[in-house]
Order: C-alpha cells, then sequence, then structure tokens
C-alpha cells in the first residue's frame, strides 16, 4: 500500500513545478465557478447559514493535504479550558464509514467508523467529540453535552456553520504551493479567502513565494510541532526519541504531509526508510510487516488504526504544538473575547 503515481505526479506539479499542469486548468476554472456560485448563494441567502447557540471557532486550511489542524484544535481546546471554557470539537470524519447522522466519538472508538483523526482527537483532548459531514448538526449534539464553546476541526468551507472565529493553518514548507485551485494545485479557495479569516498560522517557517504575499500571510504566526518520544502501541514502554539516534527504522506516514513526519525523525539522527500511504489510508498490522526486525515508526493518527496487540517493535510518534507565547497571547485574548462576547449576547 503507498500512494500512486497520480498522487504522486499532483504533487510535484502543485509544490514543484511539475510538467504537464496546465491541462488541468480547464478543471480549475470549473471548480473555481462552482466556488463563486456557492459562495454568491450564501451570501444571498438561498443556502442558509446555521448559527448554534453557542461561539464557533474553526480551524481549516485552504489547501489540500496536512498542515498541522489537528495539534492546532488539541492546543486551541487545552488554552480554552484553561479559560474556564467547556469546549468541544466537531469533525467531519474523513477516513470513517459512519453514516450520515451525528456519532459521538469514545478514545475506545472504531476509526474504520468514525475516522483516525477523530478518535485521536478523543483521547488526546479530554473533552466531547462529535463526527458528521453535517458540522451544524454536530455543533448542536454538542450542546446537548455541555460544551459553550464549539471548535470545528477543518470545516473552513462549510459556510453552512455560521462562525465566530477563523484560523486557517499553513504549512510553511509547502505554503501555498503554485496558488492554483484544485486540481490545477492546492487550493481548495483562492489565496484571497486568507483575507477573510481573523488569523492565519504557519506550520514552520512559510517558504519564499514567486509573487509578493498577501498582508495575512505578512501578519502569519508561526508555530512548531515538536517531539520527545516515542511510545510502543501495546502500551509497555515510552522511550526518548533521541535514543533512537543511529538507527534505521520503518516509517510509516497515512497523513497529508508524510514527508514532514519522515524529516522530524531525520532530525533526531535516525535512519528512515519510508512507507508513505494515502492520508487517512486503512491500516492493518499485516500491511506493517516487512521482512526484517527494523523497528517501526508511525504518526499517532495511524496507530489510532490498530489495536494495542501488537509486537514490541511497533512505536508511534506523538507531535506537540509549540509556539512562543509572547506570539500566543494577543490570539488567544482575542479569540476569548470574541467568545465571550457572543455568550454574552453582543457578538
Amino acid at each position: 500500500m503507498s500512494a500512486g503515481p497520480t498522487y504522486n505526479w499532483l504533487h510535484r506539479v502543485w509544490y514543484d513545478g511539475g510538467r504537464f499542469g496546465w491541462i488541468l486548468l480547464p478543471l480549475s476554472a470549473l471548480y473555481w465557478f462552482v466556488i463563486i456560485i456557492r459562495k454568491y448563494l450564501y451570501d444571498r441567502g438561498v443556502l442558509r447559514v446555521r448559527r448554534a447557540t453557542v461561539p464557533v471557532v474553526i480551524v481549516g486550511n485552504i489547501t489540500a493535504g496536512g498542515t498541522g489542524k489537528t495539534p492546532t484544535v488539541l492546543w486551541l481546546v487545552e488554552e480554552l479550558k484553561r479559560r474556564g471554557f467547556s469546549p468541544g470539537i466537531v469533525s467531519r470524519g474523513y477516513g470513517g464509514s459512519q453514516s450520515g447522522t451525528s456519532m459521538r466519538v469514545e478514545p475506545d472508538s472504531d476509526a474504520v467508523v468514525v475516522g483516525d483523526e477523530p478518535v485521536l482527537l478523543a483521547r488526546r483532548a479530554r473533552c466531547p467529540v462529535v463526527v458528521d459531514p453535517d458540522r451544524v448538526r454536530a455543533a448542536e449534539m454538542l450542546v446537548e453535552d455541555g460544551v459553550d464553546v464549539v471548535v470545528a476541526d477543518d470545516g473552513l468551507q462549510h459556510y453552512r456553520l455560521a462562525r465566530d472565529y477563523e484560523i486557517c493553518v499553513v504549512d510553511g514548507v509547502r505554503g501555498l504551493g503554485n496558488r492554483r485551485l484544485l486540481p490545477a494545485g492546492p487550493l481548495r479557495e483562492t489565496v484571497r479567502r486568507l483575507d477573510d479569516v481573523e488569523q492565519v498560522l504557519v506550520n514552520g517557517r512559510l517558504r519564499a513565494a514567486d509573487c509578493e504575499p498577501t498582508v495575512a500571510e505578512q501578519n502569519a504566526i508561526s508555530f512548531e510541532l515538536l517531539t520527545v518520544e516515542a511510545c510502543r502501541l501495546n502500551g509497555s514502554l515510552t522511550r526518548a526519541i533521541e535514543r533512537f539516534g543511529g538507527t534505521t527504522v520503518h516509517a510509516v506516514a497515512g497523513i497529508g504531509n508524510p514527508q514532514r513526519f519522515f524529516d522530524l525523525l531525520r532530525a533526531q539522527g535516525i535512519q528512515v526508510i519510508e512507507h508513505r500511504l494515502p492520508d487517512h489510508a486503512k491500516l492493518r498490522a499485516g500491511d506493517l510487516e516487512f521482512g526484517d526486525d527494523f523497528d517501526v515508526f508511525m504518526t499517532e493518527k495511524d496507530a489510532v488504526k490498530l489495536g494495542r496487540s501488537m509486537e514490541d517493535k511497533f512505536w508511534y510518534v506523538p507531535v506537540d504544538f509549540s509556539i512562543d507565547p509572547l506570539d500566543a497571547a494577543p490570539l488567544l485574548e482575542q479569540i476569548e473575547s470574541r467568545v465571550r462576547a457572543r455568550q454574552a449576547g453582543d457578538g
């Protein structure tokens, strides 16, 4: 199981100036037309925007693939708790097979049913998590569970759910790629969408663009994803990641940007045998047998797809959100002010 040649070609076109990407431009024009019509219908009230009875904070992106949204959501939920709120998380549940109804996610929920990211969120966030393609309905279930602020994991393009604050997360290494709309580029919406969000967060340092960056990009706040340990899937041991320096491991990544995971391991002096999987790829224990005795490392999102009955050589590597407190303070103050104003009926 691995990312196919079409996927690899697309990513070369999007981020590395790969050849023949121009053949996709007519499809991007059609995609742009759909975006414009959809936005027009919402602006005119033909498509109805629904407002939850509690404040809603969106953490999303405008590019396809991983940017670091999930660690950002975990960090934001923790900060909201510290300020006395009772947050809950809504998620689309990508990769899951659950029906079109709201479903509460528990730490031991089946990732095949509800999706890998929601299970990870439920395990790490220690707050209510609900999945549903209809995020308005999911938010209503969270309100029933006593939540007083909803954090939406993804959903920047889900205009049906009204929002009180928007955060767009951008991958610093990839940036916005060639700045074209899908499928000729990685963008779900045009670059102008960044002017509408309250804050852009950049995972790492934003790579230099070939054109003038937008004001939103210039005012973006950087953060990092850090790891300090590796954990056995069977729960028998946690070890400092630096102790694996100089060893060779198989690295499995079914996330939006596998290269970031591989680079993270190499930064610790680990020799990596790469195994790239499509984002949200289904994973079984048998897929992790490579005919040798090397340890097998995977992302935490991939680990939730597997049970604990695994050999000692299988490890996952959790990552944590890290941001300069001086940068985070005004952002969090603005979010808190917006949330409290809405709760008081002033928003």
